[in-house]
């Protein structure tokens, strides 16, 4: 049975997750920063060193997205709004 999260709870979970993620990006001189969530989809912006990096969608689909999707079943896609 899968239990639905309330939006607001939602949220809190993907801001932990993001919190969890921030330091591996720092390290390669990234940024990470949560922008909203709607519709199942996680608007967040990368910048730094990301910005500019070949691996900006490696990073973004298979790392961030994946980690969030397998947390939360609320969460379908993330989308980088620097784009």
């Amino acid at each position: 049975m899968v239990i639905k999260l309330k939006k607001i709870d939602v949220e809190n979970k993907i801001r932990e997750i993001i919190e969890q993620l921030k330091p591996f990006l720092i390290s390669d001189g990234g940024t990470l920063e949560y922008v909203g969530f709607k519709d199942g989809i996680v608007y967040v912006k990368l910048g730094g060193a990301c910005k500019g990096c070949a691996f900006l969608d490696v990073t973004l689909k298979d790392g961030i997205e994946q980690m969030l999707i397998n947390e939360i079943p609320e969460v379908k896609e993330v989308r980088n709004v620097n784009e």
